[in-house]
């Protein structure tokens, strides 16, 4: 890219939203960059005010970006800095949520996150997500009929007493079986609470 381009972007009094559209119309990487460079400090430091860890901090910032260009074809983004900081906000929540250490600083990132109202459409969107395939990683341990059960059950909505029919079993067998599917996922989730109020739509025989 010549370098009269390069400075022409670095330099432009172009929008956010402008830049990202140059990115995705003609994969332009001094756009990109260009972004980057008015938005990399925002994700910085936004991770480590939770994490307090620079390496891992650097690590999110150069994946979210990474993210972004290997799904700018597909991404429409009105807000980069509120979009930003969702995104550095739902690494944290993951790297806390998967490490026993900081069991601590995740229960209290959750209370700040409550208190100030900082957990947004998009963070909700991010978890469920994250939430739908840990509980599919989950449900793979169970037996293939248990599974059969509780697909036909919660995601397709079928009653106990038309699964039942389906199935060719009584209704008692298709209760134990989501019976024990709910018991497993619990135990799979302990009490990370964003999991269980997601899931509480599928607590029920």
């Amino acid at each position: 890219m010549p370098l009269r381009k390069k400075q022409y972007y670095q330099n432009t009094l172009l929008t956010d939203q402008q830049l990202w559209v140059t990115v995705q119309i003609e994969d332009c990487q001094i756009a990109f960059s260009t972004l980057y460079d008015r938005f990399w400090s925002l994700i910085y430091t936004t991770t480590f005010s939770y994490l307090n860890d620079r390496e891992k901090s650097e690590e999110i910032t150069l994946d979210i970006f990474l993210n972004l260009w290997n799904r700018r074809q597909y991404l429409q983004i009105r807000s980069f800095s509120a979009y930003l900081r969702t995104c550095a906000r739902y690494h944290v929540y993951k790297v806390l949520k998967d490490s026993k250490e900081n069991q601590i600083a995740f229960n209290q990132y959750q209370e700040v996150t409550t208190e100030t109202s900082v957990s947004n459409l998009v963070l909700e969107k991010m978890e469920q997500e994250d939430i739908k395939s840990s509980v599919g990683d989950v449900l793979k341990k169970l037996s293939p009929r248990c599974q059969e059960i509780f697909q036909l059950s919660r995601f397709e909505n079928l009653s106990n007493d038309e699964i039942a029919v389906k199935l060719g079993i009584s209704k008692r067998s298709v209760e134990n079986q989501i019976t024990k599917a709910l018991k497993h996922l619990r135990i799979a989730f302990g009490t990370l609470s964003g999991t269980i109020i997601f899931l509480t739509q599928w607590f029920r025989l």
